[in-house]
């Protein structure tokens, strides 16, 4: 059995694509696709459904897939346990994050990490904190950070750093600087799609309040931060955003902050791991510095 095989045959069950998967390995799609049939003849079955530009898994792919995350893993953990003994940490970090600590949070942190362990090297898969959540309790990742905690009895929530929510506008959208939470849901509200932990939070901070999706006034749903913050800029309507996100826009004066006089935004951003999966030793060398980092915030 090819280890190297399994991990081709893993990226591809994952993404459903035999093009993502070559970009992410560095491999041409002839070879991608060679792995694949020699993983078939070697088991006697199929594997992918081809329709079109699209494949469908079969039932055998889901049963290798199962046994193929834990042979890739338990590779990793002997990997980097060999490279123990010479006091070096290696392997690539797959991690999972929702968009704002995954964009404007991540990149910093591992710089830092890399200079101290120069032979770790990161995969960053950036979806909604759901996504994330769910790749997680499907065995898929091994780690995470979100922005938002779901309640999945699987997962281990570990606060990370708190993050604050806050009203943005253009900078000709809303005359004032001041607006009551009655007033703020009168105005258009661009929202974050339904799996994003901003738009779960600001829902949940709204319901507290008594006041539901339907009460607001919503002019757009986009699936991205950059999205929402292009179409405030725009004029379609405000929005409720991590600050974190807009620090560049609120220095350059191209968006504009309206605070809600009666209403404290805050959420917590979570490090996430499965309560019955082994962290190899990369991975809890940059959880134990990532949670040292949080502490001396």
């Amino acid at each position: 059995m090819d280890i190297h095989q399994l991990r081709v045959f893993a990226s591809v069950f994952r993404d459903k694509s035999f093009s993502k998967a070559s970009k992410k390995m560095f491999l041409t799609q002839p070879t991608i696709s060679s792995h694949i049939r020699s993983l078939e003849e070697e088991y006697n079955c199929k594997l992918f459904d081809r329709l079109g530009r699209t494949i469908i898994p079969t039932k055998e792919a889901e049963v290798l897939y199962r046994f193929a995350t834990e042979i890739i893993e338990k590779a990793d953990v002997i990997k980097d346990a060999m490279g123990s003994f010479k006091n070096k940490i290696t392997g690539t970090l797959i991690l999972g994050s929702s968009t704002i600590p995954g964009t404007y949070l991540l990149p910093t942190i591992m710089t830092a990490f890399q200079k101290k362990y120069p032979s770790v090297s990161f995969q960053i898969i950036i979806e909604d904190s759901k996504k994330i959540i769910d790749s997680l309790s499907g065995h898929e990742l091994l780690m995470g950070i979100v922005g938002a905690k779901l309640g999945n009895k699987e997962i281990n929530y570990m606060p990370f750093l708190e993050d604050e929510l806050i009203v943005v506008s253009s900078t000709s959208f809303i005359k004032g600087k001041r607006i009551s939470l009655e007033e703020l849901i009168k105005v258009p509200m661009v929202l974050r799609e339904e799996g994003s932990g901003t738009r779960k939070i600001t829902e949940q901070i709204l319901s507290d309040r008594g006041i539901s999706y339907s009460d607001m006034s919503v002019s757009g749903i986009l699936g991205s931060t950059e999205a929402v913050k292009q179409a405030v800029k725009a004029g379609l309507g405000v929005s409720i955003v991590s600050r974190l996100s807009v620090s560049e826009e609120l220095k350059h004066n191209t968006l504009k902050e309206i605070k809600v006089t009666d209403v404290s935004m805050r959420r917590k951003i979570y490090i996430i791991t499965h309560k019955k999966r082994t962290l190899p030793p990369a991975y809890h060398m940059f959880l134990n510095y990532i949670i040292g980092e949080s502490r001396n915030r």
